[in-house]
């Protein structure tokens, strides 16, 4: 289900005319992995609507920042949202990376790290 939101959301912002979109680079790709935190970077890349470099590099960002943490499972990587992180927006620090991506994906908030 997570991944029909996840794509519609992408599609929709892919056919609007006009040049801005609502969620940046950085949200699509959390929400991707959101949904199947093992997604390899391809995938993301394709669902996302960005190059895979692009992906690596996002991907890269939100590590650095904390906001994920990459898990290697055998050839490939996992990764682990840190859903109770603070948004890094000043004027949204009240609301957890968590909260926003359940809202965005309809669902409940991503449990918090133990």
């Amino acid at each position: 289900m997570l991944a029909n939101i996840t794509s519609k959301l992408i599609l929709e912002s892919r056919n609007m005319a006009t040049s801005w979109t609502f969620l940046t680079n950085h949200a699509r790709v959390l929400l991707c992995i959101s949904g199947d935190p093992g997604m390899r970077l391809r995938d993301i890349a394709d669902r996302a609507g960005i190059t895979e470099r692009s992906a690596y590099s996002i991907v890269q960002d939100l590590a650095a920042a904390g906001y994920i943490i990459k898990e290697k499972d055998g050839r490939r990587n996992r990764y682990r949202i840190e859903a109770d992180l603070p948004l890094p927006e000043p004027s949204s620090q009240e609301r957890t990376v968590g909260e926003v991506l359940a809202l965005l994906a309809g669902r409940d908030p991503l449990p918090a790290a133990q």
